[in-house]
């Protein structure tokens, strides 16, 4: 009897969502056949240029563009849920080359969306840093890097270029080497103003210093060698390291150095308690905007082998188990075509013809530094690794943050080839 009456009602319920799925097609489906979903960061620069275009992808192609976000501690804990359970929630989403490794399977690949003069326009890196396993993945939307500020009137002034030729038996300049860079951080450090900061903070930011100043003393295949196998034993990495702590035992930087973030190091210049910040390009804008021309822009200092840094570049992705594949990448190429809104939203892009564009423009006096910088031999991208995130932040943030507080450098470097040789087997 109740198997029976379960049953009459599975079978009404079955009906009548066939019915409502019916209903829903003759009234909405249209609709929702001409919507691409698109996943975001929440008040990046992504969701800006994706609304700004919205309604000219609609004009052009009938479709329209739904822009969900999210922040973007949850970005990628949204993607990396969608893409195991193979359920198209999204058409597309902006994602971080870090996670190209981790979310590959479920991105479809984006080889010929663009022509070969167009990824000829892209600036260095682009294509190799979207790239697993001989395929592209991704459409680059920006790219960034390091770049070295500094205010322009305290090295300008003549009174200062006077002490320190006094102080050190050379001109004073913009720095272009570690010694230069040490040396003006020292000079500069007075009457309530540091020369310059570093971030300590744990987390990404204060490794990628660390890996920045690597790659100046020559590392390259950053911290994993093309083995896949850690390679913390080439002395560019305890250089590096060694040299941080000589700008903290200089009293150079805030003595709060191991709280001190990108955006609080930035807050500092900004307030005039800085002469200098090696700090993302894109931060010029913001530092324009409060000290006007009292500041610069410069590429980033190098040391033994040369300038070095490392990319910060976002792509435009196709999730595999979308619908709606051809649509999905010809709204790729579309905005392959408004790259230039990313320079005008953030003060990046993606394609060297943009950047030409603006190189000369005193507002954005940042992107020269920035395509010096990126066309740099030293500068590379961090490993393409599933595993990097844990990495990063089990093993090498706590060692960045170690060594800082005074541990020995080599002894921190080998301790952390032990423990990321344990996790990647």
């Amino acid at each position: 009897m109740n198997r029976s009456y379960n049953k009459g009602i599975a079978v009404i319920a079955a009906v009548a969502t066939m019915l409502s799925m019916a209903a829903c097609g003759s009234a909405g489906s249209s609709e929702d056949d001409k919507t691409l979903s698109l996943l975001v960061e929440g008040g990046g620069p992504a969701e800006q240029v994706a609304r700004d275009t919205a309604a000219e992808f609609e004009k052009q192609t009938g479709y329209k563009i739904k822009v969900d976000t999210s922040p973007y501690s949850g970005l990628y804990d949204k993607l990396k849920a969608e893409t195991d359970s193979r359920k198209a929630t999204h058409d597309l989403a902006v994602i971080d080359v870090l996670w190209f490794p981790a979310l590959a399977k479920g991105l479809s690949s984006v080889d010929g969306v663009l022509s070969s003069s167009d990824e000829d326009d892209l600036m260095p890196q682009l294509k190799e840093g979207g790239t697993i396993d001989g395929k592209l993945l991704g459409i680059p939307t920006w790219t960034n890097s390091k770049v070295l500020l500094y205010r322009k009137d305290l090295f300008e002034n003549a009174d200062n270029q006077k002490a320190f030729k006094e102080q050190y038996g050379y001109d004073l300049k913009v720095p272009t080497t570690w010694d230069e860079y040490r040396d003006a951080a020292k000079f500069f450090t007075k009457d309530d103003m540091y020369g310059t900061a570093m971030i300590g903070q744990t987390g990404a930011d204060s490794v990628t210093g660390w890996l920045e100043f690597a790659t100046q003393a020559g590392a390259d295949n950053l911290v994993l060698d093309k083995d896949g196998k850690p390679d913390l034993e080439n002395n560019a990495y305890s250089d590096a390291l060694e040299y941080m702590q000589d700008l903290v035992n200089d009293g150079s930087i805030p003595s709060d150095y191991l709280s001190l973030g990108t955006s609080e190091i930035s807050n500092l210049f900004n307030q005039g308690k800085l002469a200098m910040q090696l700090t993302w390009g894109h931060f010029y804008l913001s530092s324009a905007k409060e000290l006007g021309d009292k500041v610069g822009a410069a590429p980033m200092i190098g040391g033994s082998a040369g300038i070095g840094a490392i990319p910060g570049p976002w792509y435009e992705v196709v999730l595999k188990n979308s619908k709606k594949q051809d649509i999905a990448k010809k709204y790729l190429k579309f905005m392959y075509g408004k790259n230039e809104g990313y320079m005008t939203a953030l003060g990046v892009a993606a394609r060297k013809s943009v950047f030409a564009k603006y190189e000369d423009n005193p507002e954005y006096a940042h992107v020269k530094a920035l395509e010096t910088t990126l066309d740099a031999k030293q500068t590379q991208n961090r490993p393409a690794t599933k595993m990097w995130t844990q990495i990063e932040t089990e093993v090498l943030s706590p060692m960045v943050q170690n060594v800082l507080k005074g541990a020995n450098a080599k002894d921190e470097l080998a301790t952390a080839q032990k423990s990321i040789q344990d996790l990647v087997g």
